[in-house]
């Protein structure tokens, strides 16, 4: 009898992926060291990650278009990561990613793994360049719960059968909302309120109680 759980939501920056990608597009800016400052005191839940977004996403305008495919080529994946998601598929335990960071980035990604339910942000760009705006709705923290909710809702999936993994406050929402929360290689705040922490290698949430019971 198959135990996993029947849906997995992941965040990707400094989950699936070990980099926060709005630094990596920031280096390329001159504005690396600002938006490192500001990314940290949103992940910790300091500041609003909205107001914050819309701030550190300020300093990539004139960025090329271009600049989408030279992140993507330097993001690496999270060690476990790719076994995690062997895992899952084996189990036929459908994986979503939902992120705070840049659909640009994360579309290619999901693909390359084999994901499908996919929601992150998207980078405004005129006539070649990053304009410095968050084109349509922010992911923030309760956008993130509701689209768990609604991947399950679609599934026709108990929000009980649902683990959520993710590391910094933008993921407390979604934590909480699904069946099982784990805080991933987490700040302290979202370890404390997440049902487990595990640091390390992804795939090490395996051996949690959603997918050993």
């Amino acid at each position: 009898m198959n135990s996993f759980p029947r849906l997995v939501v992941m965040d990707v920056d400094s989950t699936l992926i070990t980099a926060e990608v709005i630094e990596l597009l920031a280096a390329r800016a001159g504005s690396l060291d600002v938006v490192a400052e500001v990314t940290g005191r949103a992940m910790r839940g300091e500041i609003d990650f909205t107001e914050s977004l819309r701030s550190r996403v300020s300093t990539l305008a004139g960025l090329p278009e271009s600049v989408f495919a030279e992140v993507l080529a330097e993001v690496e994946l999270t060690p476990g990561a790719v076994e995690l998601i062997a895992a899952l598929d084996a189990h036929d335990c459908p994986v979503g990613l939902v992120s705070g960071g840049f659909i640009e980035v994360v579309a290619p990604l999901a693909d390359r793994l084999g994901i499908s339910r996919v929601r992150a942000n998207a980078l405004e760009v005129a006539a070649g360049h990053l304009t410095g705006r968050v084109a349509g709705e922010v992911i923030d923290r309760a956008v993130k719960a509701r689209t768990l909710r609604e991947w399950a809702s679609a599934e026709g999936i108990d929000l009980a059968d649902t683990v959520a993994i993710g590391d910094g406050a933008n993921d407390l929402d979604m934590l909480a909302t699904a069946g099982f929360g784990v805080a991933f290689n987490a700040k302290p705040i979202v370890a404390a309120q997440a049902d487990a922490a595990v640091d390390g290698r992804l795939d090490a949430v395996l051996d949690l109680p959603p997918f050993i019971r």
